[in-house]
């Protein structure tokens, strides 16, 4: 029997929805604390829902990495008590936890100040972990970043890159393939040289896959790069498949016209039908938890379960299983 935590990204969107966490101006004097408020009531409904995995919104603490507004950037050790209490109902619960800085935070940037920015965002997003006292597989997951100069010049400047994190930040990074330059052959390389392990996320491996993977030679791949005793985490997302319409004046008329959805935009929802054929065979190997990367966050994920469960799965303390 296989077993896999489902998750959902930064939004509670049924029932009215639910804030995610401070999103004041900083002339408002946001604040980590008012954030953790905003997790409690998140943690509510991961409970009420049975689900057990769930994003951070990077911003959790707001402006803590600015470098114009140094009197942010304590948060984390201001709020030390709170992220404690935080923790140890993460662990009641046995939620996972999981955060994924976004296009900004560029680990080889060719410029120096690009990357010690993004150091400096790594650093707040392991330490809010550190000070959950979370155990491995709380992670924080990012993208390799651009290719200037070729994907081996790129890695090598992650690699300079993963020099500046202490080592704190180091043990919580993961690496992910993504949808345009760095398949999951060109990071398996730098996960080995860095000694962390890979996401595996299975739409961007559809839409580059420069070695013609399948999915079930693809996956052991990225599973084997994690340690014994912590569960591997892939990424899943559905293509959104709706028909848009660009609208163009023309003298006093309005031209409609027709515009395809690209293969890697995510749909609202995740197709139950591909889910369950790989949670039927390549999943069915191995435990593994998957965050559902749909528009209709948590609504998207009680749907899937829903249907599983119809078609035989079990779904017990948080867990779907096989």
């Amino acid at each position: 029997m296989s077993r896999h935590r489902l998750g959902f990204a930064v939004k509670v969107i049924g029932d009215g929805g639910l804030p995610s966490h401070d999103t004041r101006r900083w002339q408002s004097g946001p604040h980590l604390r008012h954030s953790l408020e905003m997790l409690h009531a998140v943690l509510d409904r991961l409970e009420a829902l049975d689900v057990r995995m769930y994003r951070l919104p990077t911003q959790l603490a707001p402006y803590a990495t600015f470098p114009d507004h140094p009197e942010f950037h304590g948060q984390v050790e201001e709020c030390a008590d709170e992220l404690a209490a935080v923790g140890a109902r993460v662990a009641e619960l046995g939620v996972r936890l999981s955060s994924h800085p976004g296009q900004y935070t560029v680990l080889n940037s060719e410029n120096l100040d690009t990357r010690r920015a993004a150091a400096a965002e790594l650093e707040v997003q392991g330490a809010l972990f550190d000070a959950m006292g979370l155990g491995p597989e709380a992670i924080v997951v990012l993208h390799v970043g651009g290719a200037a100069g070729g994907a081996e010049a790129a890695r090598g400047r992650f690699e300079e890159g993963f020099e500046l994190l202490s080592d704190a930040a180091r043990r919580r990074l993961v690496i992910e393939n993504d949808d345009r330059t760095f398949g999951l052959v060109d990071v398996l390389p730098l996960a080995r040289s860095i000694g962390r392990p890979v996401v595996f996320d299975v739409l961007h491996h559809h839409c580059h896959d420069p070695e013609g993977l399948t999915v079930a030679e693809a996956l052991p791949l990225a599973l084997d790069t994690w340690a014994d005793g912590v569960r591997p985490k892939i990424h899943y997302s559905s293509p959104r498949t709706v028909l848009g319409e660009k609208e163009r004046k023309v003298g006093r008329r309005i031209e409609r016209t027709p515009v395809l959805p690209q293969l890697r935009a995510h749909a609202d929802t995740i197709d139950p039908i591909g889910f369950e054929e790989l949670l039927r065979g390549p999943f069915a190997q191995r435990d593994v938890d998957v965050m559902l990367e749909a528009k209709a966050k948590d609504l998207a994920l009680v749907t899937l379960r829903d249907h599983l469960v119809g078609r035989g799965f079990e779904w017990r303390d948080g867990e779907l299983r096989s």
